[in-house]
């Protein structure tokens, strides 16, 4: 009898078992992530189309916005008095709507069909506005999925892999928050929009920002 119960409910937990697998499939859960995950594009964004020439004020320069000028006194400070000290201004943050329930605000790649998500400021977005483009030369380490590379450390302002040297955009600091600086996975690719700047895209996250390559 005991034999019968146990094999009853082996049964049943193997049904029920089979049962949430389908669903999860139907939901999706029986692929990978829709972001990152380990998904690496097969090629870089599409041209931006050109835009409508009505454009919203321009962001200030690069160089502003990498090292901002304090503000100029307004009075000498007295004897004995230390002058006050005013924060720089923030810099703008790049963020996105997300164009998916549990997708990032953030540019990003859907790994669905390799839709970079985000990528749509064209040539003339002022965020990514070079003085002089390739100042240090063109990247030649390769492009694409056939080329992952591992991050051996930096940040934002200076970051290495395979003896190559980057920055990444001002603009783009808030995206590379939480990158691993020595241990993620990214692939290189270039921007069709933007003279001067290369994608690095994140291959754990999914999310992807604008970078200038400084040399070997």
């Amino acid at each position: 009898m005991k034999k019968v119960i146990g094999l009853s409910v082996l049964i049943c937990v193997a049904t029920f078992a089979a049962q949430e697998k389908d669903r999860g499939g139907a939901r999706g859960g029986g692929r990978g992530p829709e972001v990152g995950g380990g998904h690496i594009p097969a090629r870089g964004p599409a041209p931006t189309a050109a835009a409508p020439r009505s454009q919203p004020a321009p962001a200030p320069p690069r160089e502003a916005q990498r090292a901002p000028a304090p503000a100029g006194r307004q009075s000498q400070p007295q004897h004995g008095t230390r002058e006050p000290q005013q924060a720089p201004p923030p810099v703008a943050q790049n963020r996105i709507n997300a164009d998916r329930q549990g997708h990032p605000e953030l540019p990003h790649v859907d790994a669905r069909n390799d839709q970079w998500v985000g990528h749509n400021g064209g040539r003339d977005d002022a965020h990514y506005r070079m003085s002089r483009p390739f100042e240090h030369g063109r990247f030649n380490g390769g492009f694409g999925p056939q080329h992952a590379f591992v991050l051996s450390g930096g940040g934002p302002q200076r970051f290495w892999f395979n003896n190559y040297y980057w920055d990444v955009a001002p603009y783009d600091y808030n995206i590379v928050a939480d990158w691993n600086w020595a241990g993620d996975q990214i692939v290189i690719y270039e921007d069709p929009d933007h003279d001067g700047w290369y994608l690095a895209y994140n291959s754990r996250l999914g999310t992807y920002a604008h970078v200038e390559y400084l040399g070997s």
